[in-house]
This record gives structure tokens, C-alpha cells and sequence, in this order.
């Protein structure tokens, strides 16, 4: 029975031995064999550098997460704007604004050859005041606390403005121009526009970042502080007197040098990043619409980055035929997408490199097998034809 068995087993045997007294080695099998060998060594090496090499997972969901922030990446130049009247406001449709932001901006002072005159963070550093103008009308005296008027703008009896930036403010929040700034012994103690003037023919780099709610808004560099007036926003320098500086011919041309909505990831396109814009029209506005895409990457080692990419279009109004009084600037109006892009690093399965590593090796034997064969038949045909001729 056990013989039985053993013999039916031995007859389903798919490599039949042959005996070594059999074997015919040749010098074209050796050749064939040397080259398959070397084209299985390449084709292996190949199979694993791209078992190792990673390969990217993409894949597209729903956006379903509400009630988030994100952070915006900004790195713009104005060559043509100084550092001393730009702002950058920020508001969304949820009826949040932020204006004249200053938390984590830095603002360079550049000449005209993009050189770094002074670089600090926006807002920090306040001019020394001596014997300033007291709310009541007269001059800060010896051991009394310093309460400056806001000149009409005061909230409550209570309310001091002691800068003119604080001055500035308190007409931002009633909704005033500045027309009096000339007046304002702030202003003129601090050399307002004695610093404006001093910064003529200068430009701006302006970098940092905003955080800000996951909804559609948009952000701006202006010159000026923002104010709001029957639903429309203008700037508190719109009528500064122009012989003290004419801030209505100002030259929007800017640079991006970056614009990211997130964190880095590997991969990212920012389509903006390196652009360069130059006009020469002055009172223009120049318009971004922004369409930011949620993204989620994930690494091979399993660290996760929520980030966001975006495209992009955009457009120039020239302010001049469309109305005088209108705001100049950059602005970006960015909304979301409601589609989420994933993007997961994964190594190939080990099952499929080791199926591919067998279909190479066994491939390429077979392959080689059958060329051998016919050069085998074919040198043993002319073999015989030359020993026929030969006889003849």
C-alpha cells in the first residue's frame, strides 16, 4: 500500500531528473547562462530599490471637520510702500475682524536696491514723550499719571490715548478718518509724519503668520488703518493732508516670496510662492481668490500633517475709474473646498516582491532556456550538414 502510494506520488513529479551522464554543456549555454545570470542580478536589485522606495496613497474625502483654526504663512515685499503706513487686516464671514494685526509680524525696512534697512517685530518699541498734553488741557506734571485725550473718540470718561497709534484706534473703533492728525499732540510729539516722510522712497518686507478660523474670509496689506463706515472699510490715511504726504500715490507692486495656508509637507506646490507683480498705476487693487484644499499627509513612519493646498486666480482693479475713494491694496480672499485630499506614504507588500522577484528569475530562465534550445538545435544542424559535405 505504501509502495502504491510513494509511486503515484512519483509519478506526478513535474521535474523529471535526467542523469548527469546525459548532460551536454556548451560553450553558447555557458554564454547564455552568464548573461541571464547577470540580468537576474539587475532585474532583483531593481525589484528591491523599489520595494524599498515608497509609494504614494492618494485618496479623496468629505470634509466634515467644523469649528477649527489654521494658520496662514505670508513673506510679501512692497517695494514701493514703507513699513510705516502698511497694516494687515484680517476678517471672515463669520463677522471676526482683526485689524492693523501685529502679533507675530516682522517688518523690514528695504531701499529701493531690496537691501534691509531695519528689521523688528511690528509694534514693538515705543517713542520716549516728554511732558505730554494731559486729557484735562494741560501738561504732564512731576509725580501725576499720564491720561492723553482721544480727541473726541473716547468710549467712556475713563478712556486715555497716550500714543497716537492709540488715538488712531479710538477713530478706527467710532468709524473716523484721521483728518486732523496734524493737531493731535500724540501725532506730533512722536513724529508721525516726520517717520512717514523719512521713510519716503522706501519698501516693505512683510513676513509672518495669522491664525485664523476655518471659514471663508480674507486678508489684506493696506496702507493705513482699516476703519468701517456704513459697511464699507477704508483707510485712516485717505484724508491725511497731501502736503504733509501724499499717500494716495502709492504703487501696489509687490512680491510673494511665500504663501502657504499650513504646515510644510513634502510634495506641496504653493502656486504663489516666487511671484513677482509690478504696476504703475497707483490706487489699485490687486485681488487673489484663493480655493484652499484640506489636506492630511501621512509619512511611512505614521506622523501625520494636517495641512491645505489651494489654486489660485487673480485680478487687478484700477481704482481710479471705478472710485477715488475706494481702498488700495493686496487682498486675499480665500474659501474652502469642501473635498479633503489624503496623502499616505506605504512600502509595496512583501508577498507582491517576492512574487515579482519569482517572475523575474523564473521568467528569465525559461527565457534563456528556450534561446538556448534553438541555438543548441540550430549549431547541431550545421554540424551535421558539414560532416555530410564532407562524405561528398
Amino acid at each position: 500500500m505504501k509502495n502504491t502510494v510513494l509511486s503515484k506520488l512519483r509519478n506526478l513529479d513535474a521535474y523529471p531528473k535526467v542523469n548527469e551522464d546525459f548532460f551536454t554543456r556548451s560553450l553558447s549555454g555557458g554564454i547564455i547562462t552568464l548573461v541571464s545570470s547577470l540580468a537576474i542580478l539587475l532585474l532583483v536589485f531593481s525589484e528591491f530599490r523599489l520595494y524599498l522606495h515608497t509609494v504614494m496613497e492618494t485618496k479623496l474625502l468629505v470634509d466634515t471637520s467644523r469649528g477649527e483654526t489654521f494658520r496662514i504663512n505670508f513673506d510679501v515685499t512692497f517695494p514701493a510702500i514703507p513699513c510705516s503706513i502698511l497694516s494687515v487686516d484680517a476678517m471672515d464671514i463669520s463677522g471676526e475682524q482683526h485689524l492693523d494685526i501685529k502679533h507675530d509680524i516682522i517688518k523690514k525696512r528695504i531701499n529701493t536696491n531690496g537691501d534691509v534697512i531695519e528689521s523688528k517685530p511690528d509694534g514693538i518699541g515705543a517713542p520716549k514723550i516728554e511732558k505730554p498734553l494731559q486729557r484735562h488741557g494741560g501738561r504732564l506734571e512731576q509725580n501725576e499719571t499720564y491720561c492723553g485725550s482721544c480727541f473726541g473718540a473716547e468710549q467712556s470718561d475713563d478712556d486715555c490715548c497716550n500714543s497716537c497709534e492709540e488715538v488712531r484706534d479710538a477713530y478706527r473703533r467710532k468709524g473716523w478718518a484721521m483728518t486732523n492728525a496734524d493737531l493731535i499732540d500724540q501725532c506730533k510729539r512722536e513724529g508721525f509724519f516726520e517717520r512717514i516722510k523719512e521713510q519716503e522712497g522706501e519698501g516693505c518686507n512683510v513676513q509672518g503668520s495669522l491664525e485664523v478660523n476655518r471659514v471663508a474670509g480674507n486678508f489684506h496689506f493696506a496702507p493705513g488703518k482699516t476703519f468701517h463706515q456704513s459697511n464699507i472699510f477704508f483707510d485712516d490715511l485717505m484724508s491725511v493732508h497731501k502736503d504733509s504726504y501724499n499717500v494716495r500715490l502709492i504703487f501696489i507692486s509687490h512680491r510673494i516670496n511665500r504663501l502657504a495656508f499650513g504646515e510644510y509637507f513634502p510634495g506641496v506646490v504653493n502656486p504663489l510662492d516666487g511671484g513677482h507683480w509690478t504696476h504703475e498705476t497707483s490706487n489699485g487693487m490687486y485681488q487673489y481668490f484663493i480655493k484652499v484644499v484640506p489636506t492630511i499627509y501621512t509619512d511611512i513612519r505614521g506622523r501625520t500633517v494636517n495641512s491645505n493646498q489651494y489654486s489660485v486666480t487673480e485680478h487687478f482693479k484700477d481704482l481710479e475709474y471705478i472710485s477715488p475713494n475706494a481702498q488700495p491694496g493686496v487682498f486675499f480672499y480665500y474659501d474652502f473646498s469642501p473635498i479633503k485630499v489624503t496623502f499616505k506614504e506605504e512600502h509595496s507588500s512583501f508577498l507582491h516582491f517576492i512574487t515579482n522577484i519569482c517572475a523575474v528569475i523564473g521568467g528569465i530562465f525559461t527565457v534563456a532556456g528556450i534561446i538556448d534550445t534553438f541555438v543548441y538545435h540550430g549549431q547541431r544542424r550545421m554540424k551535421k550538414k558539414m560532416e555530410i559535405g564532407k562524405f561528398r
